[in-house]
């Protein structure tokens, strides 16, 4: 069966369908996996073992991703965050099966639709993507390994030798790309640098993303004469999560590369914002649980600076335990 997975979205909200994808393709080896992701997404993608074909939306045109789903011969489809576009363009396509939650306008164009209250949030954001398998497969088996995704070291040796890393790493990553509801300043996230690197035994990295050279420029003038590494990152996604495979601990807030590190196996402090729909219950990620560490900054000012004093003493215990 050639099963169409969709989740056209950011990097976060990818990862949080790689379970479904892995869980889909092990039910039955002989089920060939195509994935409809954005762009941004295609290296992981094209990464991953459980996935057979990547379908990059690239397009506003209706008629023509309804042309590229048509070509990979779809026999039944996924779809894990709706739109009205990709509903129609999966109706043109003429797929016998389409699954989606019964949400928005959108659920029009499928012929299974399942209801799902995702802001009661019973259950993480991936957690409710992989019940929708069940839709396909009511006997699937929804359990996938922690990590899921694995690379090897090539990326990260070329990145010690540019860097001279030869210690555990703890990255920091103060950027969000706006797909977080909150967040430490830049000056907080520098106190927090401060304290790594008072630890002899580990390598600070800061990591930022590719539209981020302001903030980069920012930090750089605030670490001038520190030993803090900052990294501009430059290649693909894939590239990236390879190198959060081998890093110790990644602290950032809740974005995509949150996600990602946490799907390599790296263990993660991960700011939230303190509401339902932001929290950590329902944007877990799919990495080992006891690797998360999630912390939930208050909106009034006295919260967040209790919070970002525990935050700075929850830090001090780790790295006293080593990388």
């Amino acid at each position: 069966m050639n099963i169409l997975v969709v989740r056209n979205d950011k990097v976060g909200d990818f990862i949080t369908a790689l379970p479904t994808l892995y869980v889909l393709k092990h039910h039955n080896p002989a089920n060939r996996i195509i994935a409809l992701v954005a762009p941004l997404n295609r290296t992981l993608a094209e990464s991953c073992d459980f996935i057979d074909e990547v379908i990059v939306d690239s397009s506003e045109d209706i008629l023509e991703l309804a042309f590229k789903i048509k070509q990979a011969r779809i026999d039944a489809s996924i779809t894990l965050f709706s739109n009205t576009r990709v509903a129609i363009a999966q109706f043109i396509a003429r797929i016998p099966i389409r699954i989606a939650p019964a949400t928005k306008i959108a659920q029009i164009f499928y012929n299974r639709r399942i209801i799902q209250r995702r802001s009661e949030v019973k259950m993480g954001e991936f957690e409710y993507n992989l019940e929708l398998s069940k839709a396909l497969f009511p006997d699937i088996s929804l359990d996938f390994p922690k990590p899921l995704l694995h690379f090897d070291d090539t990326a990260y040796k070329a990145f010690c030798e540019t860097y001279s890393v030869g210690k555990p790493v703890i990255a920091f990553h103060p950027g969000f790309g706006g797909s977080s509801d909150a967040n430490w300043t830049l000056s907080e996230y520098i106190e927090l640098v401060r304290i790594a690197e008072q630890n002899e035994n580990i390598d600070v990295v800061m990591t930022f993303g590719p539209d981020e050279e302001n903030l980069y420029n920012e930090a750089k003038a605030l670490l001038d004469e520190s030993r803090v590494i900052l990294y501009p990152s430059q290649g693909s996604i894939a590239l990236f999560a390879a190198l959060l495979s081998r890093f110790g601990l990644f602290v950032s807030t809740s974005t995509g590369t949150y996600h990602l590190a946490s799907a390599v196996g790296c263990e993660t402090f991960t700011f939230f914002a303190d509401t339902l729909f932001a929290s950590a219950a329902r944007w877990k990620s799919i990495g080992d649980e006891s690797k998360q560490h999630p912390f939930m900054i208050p909106h009034d000012r006295a919260g967040r600076s209790q919070m970002f004093e525990q935050v700075k003493q929850e830090l001090k215990n780790r790295l006293s335990k080593g990388l």
